[in-house]
């Protein structure tokens, strides 16, 4: 069985739990996602489960799969190493100093192969829900394999399972969650990578602050889900992002 095919399995148990689990999930901005050739779909990381809302519209209205960089400790236990290893996805180790020249390079040549390829710019969980500073390897690999960037976000899953709060069967039940998708930006050869990531971000940041706003729950005052920014009480960063215009 091709990778593929696996993460087809995978995306059919996803789906029946979601759907189990009476989760709301509305899209918008997915005409963004390529029906054909490779692209680097990049998310914001607020919980453990978030990319699964990411792929939620790109396998279900898109009708593609994708290749996942995920972080190395995922291989090292036995609770999901079996489904990383299963859908094909992309070590990557975190630790300082950590040569990560394999997992790059997986991911370059995926994208040359046409596939989609999901990476978390910010490598980490936030624990504010905003978003962290950006690494450039998102870029680069787009850079390197001549393939455009989609910028996308989701919210509300986090609130079932995230960096501090352990999963609650009753937070789970009929959440509501939305995730966004921004135009390409396209990568040239000469792009200076320092400029494409911070426009990257600036991005991500007006999807984020507008699905927020949007967000059927609202933004309930000292709510441990929701950014101090918009009165809730999840950790305030130390350098808080200037608001949209």
């Amino acid at each position: 069985m091709g990778p593929a095919r696996r993460f087809r399995v995978i995306a059919r148990i996803a789906i029946a739990l979601v759907w189990l689990a009476r989760w709301r999930i509305r899209t918008r901005g997915v005409e963004h996602v390529p029906r054909s050739g490779g692209a680097v779909i990049t998310w914001n990381h607020t919980g453990h489960v978030d990319f699964v809302t990411t792929m939620w519209p790109i396998y279900r209205q898109v009708g593609r799969t994708a290749r996942i960089l995920a972080k190395g400790e995922l291989w090292r236990s036995w609770t999901t190493r079996w489904v990383v290893r299963f859908v094909d996805a992309v070590p990557v180790d975190r630790r300082p100093g950590a040569d990560r020249t394999a997992p790059f390079g997986a991911a370059v040549a995926a994208l040359r192969s046409d596939d989609l390829v999901l990476v978390a710019p910010e490598g980490t969980i936030s624990p504010s829900f905003e978003l962290l500073p950006f690494r450039s390897g998102a870029v680069r690999m787009a850079q390197q394999a001549g393939v455009p960037l989609v910028p996308s976000v989701s919210w509300g899953s986090h609130r079932m399972v995230t960096y501090g709060h352990r999963f609650s069967l009753r937070r789970a039940f009929g959440l509501p969650v939305e995730v966004a998708f921004g135009p390409p930006i396209d990568v040239p050869a000469a792009a200076d990578v320092d400029e494409v990531t911070a426009q990257l971000r600036e991005a991500m940041r007006h999807l984020l602050d507008e699905v927020q706003r949007d967000y059927p729950d609202g933004t309930p005052a000292g709510a441990w889900w929701v950014p101090a920014r918009l009165g809730g009480g999840a950790p305030p960063v130390e350098d808080p992002p200037d608001s949209p215009a």
